[in-house]
C-alpha cells in the first residue's frame, strides 16, 4: 500500500484518508485499487464500528486522474467489474459499517459519487460537489449519481447536476439535504469523529442490518422489503447484542456490544 490512501484509527473509529493534496486527492486507477481495498479492510475488522471517508484539508477528491485515465484505452476505461460487482462500484455502500463523509472542498466526478456512496455527510463551507460527467462523455462513473442521488434529492435537482455538471455549493447542498452539517473547516473532524463516537456505542449487529434494509429497500416493494425486516428481526432477536442491550438497560450502565 502506498500512502495516498491512508487508514488509521481512533477507537472503534476507522479513517480512510485520500492524500494526494498536490492533485486535489483526484484518484489514479492505483489508488482507487487501494481505497477499495481500505473501505473493504475497514468493513471486515471487527474492532472498527464506523468508518469515516474524507480527504486532505481543502479538498476530498477531484475525481479521476485525467492524465491517468488517457494512459489506459478507451474501451476500457472505468471498468473495473461486471455489474454484478457491487463492491467494486460500490465500495461504500457495501461496506457492512456505517460511513460518514467528512468534506472539505470539491468533491467532484468520482468524489461527488463517493459522497453520495456515503450514509451521512458532513461538509465545510469549502465543500462544492458537480457531477461533471457529461463534460467528458461520460455517464456518472459508479452509477451512484444516476441511482442514489435521485432518491437523495428527488429527480429533477439530480438531473438538473446531471444534465449541467453544475457546482453544488455546501449551503445549497445542506438546504436540500444533500448533506447533514455544515461546519467550520476546523472544526470539520472533530465534529465527524463525536458523531462516529456516537454512532459506534449502538449495537454493530444492528447496524450492519439496518444499512442493507433501507439501501435494498430504495428500489424494493413493500412486500420485499418486509421479508427482509422479518428476517432481520428475527436475526436480531437472537443476537448476543439484543440480550446485552437488555441487560445493559435493566442493570442501568452503558452497553458492551459485541456484534454478534
Amino acid at each position: 500500500m502506498s500512502d495516498l490512501i491512508r487508514y488509521t484509527t481512533d477507537g472503534a473509529v476507522g479513517i480512510v484518508t485520500i492524500n494526494r493534496p498536490d492533485k486535489r486527492n483526484a484518484m489514479t486507477f492505483a489508488m482507487l485499487g487501494e481505497f477499495m481495498e481500505r473501505v473493504a479492510y475497514a468493513g471486515a475488522d471487527s474492532s472498527t464500528r464506523v468508518l469515516i471517508i474524507t480527504g486532505t484539508p481543502g479538498a476530498f477528491c477531484a475525481g479521476t486522474d485525467l492524465a491517468d485515465l488517457a494512459s489506459i484505452p478507451g474501451a476500457q476505461r472505468g471498468l473495473r467489474g461486471s455489474a454484478e460487482e457491487r463492491g467494486r462500484w460500490w465500495p461504500i455502500v457495501e461496506c457492512p459499517k456505517p460511513v460518514i463523509g467528512a468534506i472539505d472542498g470539491p468533491a467532484v466526478g468520482m468524489g461527488a459519487e463517493f459522497s453520495s456512496q456515503c450514509d451521512i455527510r458532513i461538509a465545510s463551507p469549502k465543500a462544492r460537489f458537480a457531477w461533471n460527467f457529461v463534460h467528458r462523455g461520460l455517464v456518472p462513473d459508479t452509477g451512484a449519481g444516476s441511482w442514489l442521488l435521485p432518491r437523495l434529492i428527488g429527480p429533477q435537482r439530480a438531473l438538473k447536476l446531471l444534465y449541467t455538471g453544475d457546482f453544488l455549493t455546501a449551503e445549497e447542498a445542506l438546504e436540500i439535504g444533500y448533506v447533514d452539517q455544515v461546519v467550520a473547516s476546523e472544526e470539520l473532524h472533530a465534529t465527524a469523529l463525536g458523531l462516529a463516537h456516537k454512532i459506534a456505542e449502538g449495537s454493530p449487529f444492528s447496524h450492519s442490518r439496518i444499512k442493507a434494509m433501507v439501501y435494498e429497500g430504495l428500489g424494493a416493494e413493500v412486500a420485499q422489503h418486509m421479508q427482509r425486516h422479518t428476517k432481520a428481526l428475527a436475526e436480531c432477536f437472537k443476537s448476543n447484542d439484543h440480550k446485552e442491550g437488555v441487560a445493559a438497560f435493566l442493570e442501568r450502565r452503558p452497553a458492551r456490544f459485541t456484534g454478534t
